[in-house]
């Protein structure tokens, strides 16, 4: 007997909930960081790229991807991205290159793991407009979706 792997169950739309609670965990963090200290932006940082990954995800769920392809991906939300536009979802230039750019940089792990280095991390405003035309986009196409194709 194989166990369930976490999050099997979870529908695109169970996705698109969660990002969007992290979203809002985000917006309501980002007020506490302080100026000259990074370290206190990284609960902001570290919730933003969570709601990330998850709005990606949930896009590519509903797309039809399948989840074991989906795990493989790991916390690449660049590679997340260039599957996303495949499907058929459109970002400013400026917000595609940004997700490129924060896996190429390592954001996800250097905002866990790394304390010394949240200096060299993206902007937190450029994070926090990145989720925002994220979830704004992905909700516009997942919202535009027939209710026979939602989960």
């Amino acid at each position: 007997m194989d166990a369930q792997y976490p999050g099997e169950g979870a529908t695109f739309t169970d996705l698109m909930r969660l990002a969007e609670e992290y979203r809002v965990a985000a917006q309501t963090l980002l007020p506490h960081g302080r100026k000259g200290a990074p370290l206190s932006r990284a609960p902001c940082r570290l919730t933003a790229l969570q709601a990330i990954e998850l709005y990606l995800s949930a896009y590519l769920l509903a797309s039809g991807l399948d989840r074991k392809s989906l795990r493989g991906l790991q916390h690449d939300v660049g590679a997340r991205y260039r599957l996303a536009a495949a499907h058929g979802l459109v970002l400013r230039k400026r917000t595609a290159d940004h997700l490129g750019h924060l896996t190429a940089s390592r954001e996800y792990v250097v905002a866990r793991y790394c304390p010394e280095m949240t200096a060299s991390l993206s902007q937190i405003n450029r994070l926090i407009a990145t989720l925002d035309e994220l979830a704004t986009k992905v909700k516009q196409c997942i919202g535009d979706r027939p209710k026979s194709a939602r989960a």
